[in-house]
């Protein structure tokens, strides 16, 4: 038997996901631009890291975003 949804875990997963949407393109994009500034082997890596995490989060921010509409639809149409 599953838990029941409250509206107060609804609202967390929405405040998560406005935060997952507003840092997700951020680490991206300072991932492409270390990897514009940084040319040398030791200071790359860190650049491809994070584009790699920024990737990682775009892609979670999605998923992560349909489970939470799909909660709050669940919430709001319960029987």
């Amino acid at each position: 038997m599953s838990k029941p949804i409250t509206s107060d875990r609804v609202v967390k997963r929405f405040v998560i996901l406005l935060g997952l949407l507003i840092l997700s393109p951020i680490v991206l994009s300072f991932g492409f631009k270390a990897l514009r500034v940084f040319t040398e082997s030791p200071k790359n890596f860190i650049a491809y890291f994070l584009l790699g995490l920024g990737i990682f989060l775009i892609l979670f921010t999605v998923y992560f975003g349909f489970k939470t509409i799909k909660t709050f639809l669940d919430n709001l149409f319960q029987k």
